[in-house]
């Protein structure tokens, strides 16, 4: 087989995309959502493998910034539209799109590359580890009750259209407020925050178009949710459900509120949400967590592309000096024994000949990296392994984060 590996060109990207949603079930996105996801690509950061006219492999990198632990934003390639067609599955197409993107991702200066997965079984090959969880609840509201804590008052809910330019505006701030404060959340650039706007602007399969209501306090913008309403019946009467996409506030009443509105919207009796933080507030102010349908689910697998400079990018939230052994037979580069020092000022990380503490493969890394994944529990699941007595304790105590990591939307 002879095929061509090279970066994407704009007149050939409606041939690139259809190669990807065709290898994705052959169902085309909406021509709106098509639209913004051509202007979203990045030309320069995108690969095609031609057979021919025929475009049989498909990769993308956003470029991102990734809030880490200690809170800087870290650039970060975000690894999307990864496709290879039917016809040339297990020649060798994916593993080499991956190893040209990775080497890519290198030359970019960027530590950290980051995607999520269609299937969980395919990137621990190229050195990716599940870094963070997603949280979904199917909450009973007609017997589920929630509480607002005390705090400042005056929370004016307003429902807007999620389409004018100014409310997107004051949405993305609030966003961008929680950004700042939660490891694995991505500052957005121009564009995105279009993308949930494009994706529910229409009504379809039964639900309503995309709805939006703000929480004010004052005149001013403090927190926002953004949903669909599905009116169902049945016998006993109405049953309709709320599809919760965003929600997001900046206190704790604020928040409270607007999960209140949503609980209490009329003809409903169920809210669904698929995309919150394993420790969401909500869970602890629901009156029976039993009949909110918890469940975790994989969500943001992150690699780190270049060690050093990766675990020198965050905080840590305990005094740190450890020697880690590094396997890393993708990334040969990331091989062997790094001095990691840091404490909730900063870190650095070097090379270094000393004898190692820990022992792990940068699957492990990326997993533990944004303190959603303890190292004792890999230890204890024989992915690390500790070679100095009392190193894992202070290093797991160290990688730990305040806030459980969160990636709330796909790309």
């Amino acid at each position: 087989m002879t095929t061509d590996s090279r970066v994407l060109q704009p007149p050939e990207w409606d041939r690139w995309f259809s190669a990807f949603e065709l290898a994705f079930g052959g169902v085309g996105e909406p021509a709106g959502k098509r639209a913004l996801y051509r202007d979203l690509t990045e030309f320069d950061r995108a690969i095609g493998v031609w057979d021919g006219d025929e475009c049989v492999g498909t990769a993308g990198a956003f470029s991102f910034r990734l809030t880490v632990p200690g809170g800087a934003r870290v650039p970060t390639a975000g690894v999307t539209m990864v496709s290879v067609a039917a016809t040339h599955r297990r020649r060798g197409l994916l593993t080499s799109m991956m190893r040209r993107q990775l080497d890519d991702v290198r030359t970019w200066g960027e530590p950290l590359a980051v995607l999520t997965a269609s299937e969980p079984v395919i990137y621990g090959r190229y050195g990716y580890g599940v870094a963070t969880q997603r949280l979904s609840a199917e909450i009973d509201t007609a017997r589920v009750r929630i509480s607002v804590p005390e705090g400042p008052g005056d929370v004016r809910l307003r429902r807007v259209k999620p389409d004018d330019p100014a409310v997107r505006d004051a949405c993305e701030a609030v966003y961008a407020a929680e950004v700042a404060e939660r490891p694995g959340m991505l500052t957005r650039g121009p564009g995105w925050e279009r993308l949930p706007v494009v994706d529910g602007e229409t009504a379809a399969d039964g639900r309503s178009a995309l709805q939006c209501v703000l929480a004010e306090r004052h005149g001013e913008v403090v927190g926002f949710t953004l949903f669909h309403n599905r009116p169902q019946w049945d016998v006993s009467g109405p049953a309709g459900v709320i599809e919760l996409r965003d929600l997001y506030a900046l206190d704790p009443v604020a928040y409270a509120e607007l999960w209140r509105f949503l609980f209490g919207i009329d003809l409903t009796s169920t809210v669904r949400a698929h995309e919150r933080p394993v420790d969401d507030p909500f869970q602890y102010l629901v009156s029976d967590v039993r009949r909110c349908g918890l469940a975790l689910r994989d969500s943001l697998y992150l690699r780190p592309v270049e060690v050093g400079a990766a675990l020198a990018a965050r905080t840590y939230r305990a005094p740190l000096d450890v020697v880690l052994e590094v396997e890393d037979s993708f990334c040969p580069w990331n091989e062997g024994r790094w001095r990691l020092s840091g404490d909730t000022g900063g870190a650095s990380c070097e090379r270094t000949s000393d004898q190692p503490d820990l022992a792990l493969s940068v699957n492990e890394l990326g997993a533990a990296y944004l303190g959603g994944v303890s190292l004792t529990a890999l230890a204890r699941a024989g992915r690390v392994a500790e070679l100095r007595p009392g190193a894992l304790t202070a290093a797991s105590a160290a990688f730990a984060s305040d806030l459980a990591p969160w990636l709330p939307h796909g790309f």
